[in-house]
């Protein structure tokens, strides 16, 4: 369900350019992500930015009285906040200005700030605490009580229960779901000692809703999943997202943070899709136990959640 509902939307779109005009009336990323939610996930694709009334700080409260809406409009300006790059402080306290009038708070809101006026160091760590606290939501949930946390070292018991889920019939999730890690190039969870409980259940999702590893398909899959389900935990995902691929805070071994995945070519109307996607399910599978779907046919699973087709021609490097 869409909080920001068809009677809202002109509304909301106004709000936004306003919370993005740090005095340049948004950045060409941040116009292009607002225009794809608006045509793609908001299918209103007869307003026009170029025209519209931004909508001030003193005007907004009026126009969405109910808290829900509220809420998320407050996470639709973070999104766009954050694709500013550099992060500015008048852009921060633009946003505040809103988010004040509409009297919301919130993660993404604190993260903001922090990153502005004190620096990446103390953003990571601000981050690193409230994704903490959300990822048993995240995790897969038969593993959750042995595996949310990264291994000490490999776990062979694991490892080999995850490999053979390959024997399981071709198209099935299970064997669809190490087919994944193979043409990824990936380790399984218990080869990998990085937080297998998480792992799993992320992949899985993976696999159902059809997105590859690009930066732009991993924001995708959280989009699709913040639309299935409006819950705290489920917006924290996107913003792992956006700090791993937008603002570059993320940092392992394995792994460097990029920025600035919203601009790249087809991005935001894939994000805008997935939003979509998700609103569109029957239920939401990624907080399902998988390991008890995967003798099922993938085609069957999605069935099973109302999952909308994949527009394909929306991935990176479609033809």
């Amino acid at each position: 369900m869409r909080l920001i509902d068809d009677a809202h939307v002109e509304a909301a779109t106004r709000a936004l350019l306003g919370a993005i005009d740090a005095g340049d009336g948004g950045t060409d990323e941040q116009r292009g992500v607002l225009g794809a939610v608006v045509s793609g996930y908001w299918f209103r694709p007869d307003l026009d930015l170029a025209t519209l009334e931004p909508l001030e700080p003193a005007e907004v409260a009026a126009h969405f009285p109910e808290p829900q809406q509220r809420r998320r409009l407050r996470e639709f300006m973070v999104l766009l906040e954050i694709c500013r790059h550099p992060l500015t402080d008048a852009q921060v306290t633009r946003v505040d200005a809103y988010a004040d009038a509409l009297g919301e708070d919130g993660p993404g809101l604190r993260l903001a700030r922090t990153l502005v006026r004190d620096g990446t160091a103390r953003a990571l760590a601000d981050y690193t605490r409230f994704s903490d606290a959300a990822r048993v939501s995240w995790a897969e949930p038969s593993l959750v009580e042995q595996y949310l946390r990264v291994l000490d070292e490999p776990d062979p018991e694991l490892a080999a229960r995850l490999t053979a889920l390959h024997d399981l019939p071709e198209g099935t999730l299970g064997w669809e779901y190490v087919e994944f890690y193979r043409r990824q190039g990936l380790a399984l969870p218990g080869v990998d000692t990085y937080i297998p409980a998480f792992f799993v259940a992320h992949d899985m999702n993976h696999v159902i809703a059809g997105y590859g590893t690009t930066g732009q398909e991993e924001t995708a899959l959280s989009a699709m999943i913040l639309g299935m389900a409006d819950t705290d935990d489920h917006w924290v995902l996107l913003l792992t997202s956006m700090a791993a691929y937008e603002l570059a805070l993320s940092k392992t071994e394995s792994f460097v943070g990029k920025e600035g995945v919203l601009a790249r070519e087809g991005a935001a109307p894939l994000v805008a899709d997935a939003l979509r996607r998700g609103a569109a399910c029957t239920g939401d599978f990624s907080s399902t136990d998988h390991l008890a779907l995967v003798h099922l046919p993938v085609g069957d699973v999605r069935a099973q959640f109302g999952v909308p087709p994949l527009h394909t021609a929306l991935l990176p490097n479609a033809t």
